[in-house]
């Protein structure tokens, strides 16, 4: 039970560093972290990034396999009125895998794109809710066949949240229905759901809790992973970056992984 050990000393080591920061002085270079500690909280918030997300996963099916997947996914937002925002996010999937549909060999390269666009208010309402909503695109993009669909897909997507404090919660969902592509492959019927809650501490530290569930509707496969993540916000030269890691936990009767973890870069270009 490793990934479990590993869970407790995240924690242990994020609550013993609050405790010790708790009584230290502002300074403003703390400051900014602890601003962009909150501003990744938020899928919709107006900060440009660039994450280079990745997923292990390991003890796949009867073969014991193992897949890699680098998901580079930057977010970009855009005023487009005084009142209103455009996000742009896209998930681009770098895959590589080793017999995990069985004795299936080995396979590298991209897989298949998300592009989100989330029209979002630049404040939030009366009540402090932040939300956002627009369309979701898979394009087919994957470089092999046991990497992509094969079909374009389209969809709803919608973020909502809230921020009191040091805390957010909030989740995010779509829903992709595949309209083109290849006769000789599944349709696309999928739902994704990601519920998350996060806590800020001082000095640009954070720890998020999530879960990311796939539903397909048509095959009545349910593929989900937990994730509890430890993550600090700092500088290289003048370049800020947030670094995040933490466990995967599978689960659903279609993620037949034993376990797992995530390992996150991300690049940050605040604006002003």
């Amino acid at each position: 039970m490793k990934h479990y050990l590993f869970l407790f000393l995240i924690l242990l080591g994020l609550q013993s560093y609050s405790q010790t920061t708790e009584s230290t002085d502002d300074n403003p270079q703390e400051s900014q972290a602890d601003a962009l500690a909150k501003q990744l909280q938020n899928p919709v918030a107006n900060l440009i990034s660039v994450p280079f997300q990745g997923n292990f996963d390991f003890g796949i099916g009867p073969e014991n396999g193992s897949r890699m997947t680098l998901n580079i996914q930057p977010v970009i937002p855009i005023s487009i009125s005084d009142n209103w925002n455009l996000i742009g996010r896209v998930i681009l999937p770098v895959i590589s895998q080793q017999d995990v549909y069985g004795n299936s060999g080995n396979q590298f390269g991209l897989s298949d794109a998300v592009v989100s666009s989330f029209f979002s208010p630049k404040e939030p309402t009366s009540g402090g809710l932040i939300w956002g909503a627009g369309p979701v695109f898979l394009v087919p993009t994957a470089t092999d066949d046991l990497l992509g669909t094969e079909k374009f897909g389209m969809g709803p997507t919608v973020v909502v949240l809230k921020q009191a404090g040091q805390f957010t919660i909030g989740a995010l969902a779509n829903h992709i229905w595949s309209v083109a592509g290849s006769d000789d492959r599944a349709d696309v019927n999928n739902t994704f759901l990601q519920p998350f809650i996060a806590r800020n501490f001082k000095g640009g530290y954070s720890l998020t809790i999530n879960t990311e569930l796939t539903q397909n509707w048509d095959a009545k496969g349910t593929s989900g992973s937990l994730h509890l993540v430890g993550a600090k916000v700092f500088s290289i030269g003048k370049q800020l970056t947030q670094f995040a890691i933490g466990p995967r936990i599978p689960y659903g009767n279609a993620n037949t992984a034993d376990w797992g973890f995530r390992a996150m870069i991300v690049l940050l270009f605040p604006k002003g």
